[in-house]
């Protein structure tokens, strides 16, 4: 029996009332969901409603049409990326999803901030999706796998499912213990907004004192801001699924990870990522010292200021181990 119009229209209403809070509220729409529906029931169809920002986010890039671009634009942007992209790959990856290093837990709420600036979601969240893929990696559960589920789902469409979307938290009990993590989950849009304040300060404070450089306000939002986060997104985006396409494998894993030298260099050292399925428990993915890993050498760097210790490192044996590599 076809669903009546008024009935369309008050679930319509109803689901985009739900996204909207979502989006300030993500932890708080992600346990609701966990609660009510088992994970594997969910629908793994993409969420359109909630694609919005992410599509309005891309849109937004176009608009450095109208703002121009100058040399401290393209500077700032390049900066924005590099700092977040470390945020990810050192943070959110190798200590929150791996604890490959120890820290303060006020250092550890500083390195959460950072990686929400990414515009990742909040570090449980991240953590816990990441988590999942060692648990299942190329296998049907995989959500993005792109042997499983084909190269676009693994890329960017897995997120955009409410059943990709929601994490299982059962995965990241060491991490909810924190309450400042779960706030940071909880309203991970903050610092992002945050973040694209000032960057439009910046461009505005840097017109108004030196307007030789030639930047505005606007400029900086859309460089400095936008544009910056969408490139660090799709070079995040690339470990899951280009990573699992195109590359060498040193080593025999139970999936396709392959090291990408390429990869490498978008990703400041993710792309060795034949090397880190292989032995995930390390700080260090570049394994030799032509594996270049600018991750691991910032991560030294901060141990040796005493912000961050005990670097798990990669045993010889187990990166010798001629029964586990490939000819």
């Amino acid at each position: 029996m076809p669903v009546p119009a008024d009935h369309r229209s008050f679930r319509l209403t109803a689901r985009i009332r739900d996204v909207v809070a979502g989006i300030w509220d993500t932890s708080k729409l992600n346990m609701a969901v966990a609660r009510d529906h088992a994970l594997e029931r969910m629908p793994d169809r993409v969420d359109w409603a909630r694609s919005i920002p992410f599509l309005l986010m891309h849109l937004a890039c176009f608009a450095a049409i109208w703002t121009g671009v100058s040399t401290v634009a393209v500077a700032v942007a390049i900066g924005a990326y590099l700092v977040r992209m470390f945020a990810i790959t050192g943070f959110y990856h190798r200590y929150f999803s791996h604890r490959t290093f120890k820290t303060s837990r006020a250092g550890q709420f500083i390195f959460g901030l950072l990686g929400a600036s990414a515009v990742q979601r909040g570090p449980v969240w991240w953590a816990a999706h990441h988590r999942h893929h060692h648990a299942n990696s190329d296998r049907e559960a995989d959500v993005h796998s792109p042997s499983q589920h084909g190269f676009w789902r693994s890329h960017t469409g897995w997120f955009l499912t409410i059943k990709g979307f929601t994490p299982d938290f059962r995965l990241v009990r060491d991490l909810m213990k924190f309450p400042e993590l779960r706030w940071l989950d909880r309203f991970d849009i903050i610092v992002p907004v945050l973040l694209g304040v000032g960057m439009f300060l910046l461009g505005v404070i840097l017109h108004n004192v030196a307007p030789g450089l030639g930047t505005t306000g606007w400029q900086m939002l859309v460089w400095g801001f936008v544009i910056s986060t969408v490139f660090c997104w799709h070079a995040t985006y690339t470990i899951n699924s280009l990573s699992h396409v195109f590359g060498r494998q040193r080593y025999k894993t139970a999936d396709t990870s392959r090291n990408n030298w390429l990869l490498a260099i978008l990703t400041l050292g993710e792309g060795w990522h034949n090397n880190h399925h292989y032995y995930p428990n390390t700080a260090r993915q570049g394994f030799y010292w032509w594996e270049y890993d600018i991750t691991f050498y910032v991560l030294k760097i901060l141990s040796w200021c005493g912000v961050i210790w005990d670097l798990k490192p990669i045993p010889l044996a187990v990166r010798e181990n001629p029964a586990r590599r490939l000819p």
